[in-house]
């Protein structure tokens, strides 16, 4: 099974640079997106279905905002909408799809760049998280959580993890939330595979960024560890250019 990770950045915008041309070619079972910006009323998604996929949206109530959804090969047994709190679900951040035992999830964390009131918000969304991961584990161990965390983890997933150290995306209390969500028992599945340096999902529009490759890792598929057995590659797909992130692909068996 392939799963895919994209934060589109604005599905309208993506679909006009040839998104749907890009999934077939990729033939994913699953794709989380993030960041569709729009209701699914909004978007012409006759394309995507032509593929085979189902579409599931989950849309934040702000027009032009956040949003999450899943296309999907396989039919799920169950869509759940949000975390059941709602100051997040009505920004659209969070969808899960159930396919027997197996669960994948869509999630779209806050960025706290934008201020004061946006890092605190990020922080109780993080706390928020724990406990809501904690339980939907014990509820669903075979979990994955894909999606656009915006935190880098460790100095290797930065470029510039000396002149960032201040940034929001890598303050050393969102690293370590990280570190213990990790520890609580999920799995990094590229830094299971992949320790190497210079490997980034998202550059800044600015200064060229992407083309000098200074970006940052802060799209993940996150797994419970019971699905390590299952691992079978992951891979940054960073020819896509239809957003400032790229996708992130894991296969499992």
């Amino acid at each position: 099974m392939k799963i895919i990770s994209y934060n589109v950045n604005g599905i309208r915008a993506a679909m006009n640079k040839g998104f749907a041309a890009w999934l077939k070619s990729v033939n994913a079972d699953i794709v989380c997106l993030q960041e569709v910006k729009a209701h699914e009323s909004q978007v012409d998604l006759e394309e995507i279905k032509d593929l085979g996929y189902s579409i599931h949206w989950n849309p934040a109530e702000k027009k032009g905002y956040s949003g999450v959804a899943i296309l999907s090969k396989p039919t799920p047994d169950h869509i759940e909408i949000g975390m059941g709190i709602d100051e997040y679900d009505s920004e659209g951040r969070i969808i899960r799809a159930d396919y027997g035992s197996l669960s994948v999830m869509s999630a779209y964390f806050p960025s706290g760049s934008s201020g004061d009131h946006r890092q605190d918000f990020k922080m109780k969304f993080l706390e928020d998280f724990s406990a809501f991961s904690g339980g939907l584990k014990k509820e669903r161990p075979e979990l994955i959580i894909s999606g656009d965390y915006n935190i880098c983890h460790k100095p290797i997933d930065i470029h510039n993890p000396v002149s960032n150290k201040n940034s929001s995306g890598f303050l050393p209390e969102e690293r370590e939330w990280m570190t213990e969500f990790i520890d609580s028992g999920f799995v990094d599945t590229f830094r299971f595979f992949d320790p190497s340096p210079h490997q980034y999902t998202w550059w800044s529009y600015r200064a060229g960024a992407r083309k000098r490759n200074l970006g940052w890792r802060i799209d993940y598929h996150m797994a419970t560890q019971v699905l390590t057995p299952r691992l079978k590659r992951v891979a940054i797909l960073s020819e896509a250019v239809h957003s400032d992130h790229c996708p992130i692909l894991l296969e499992i068996v």
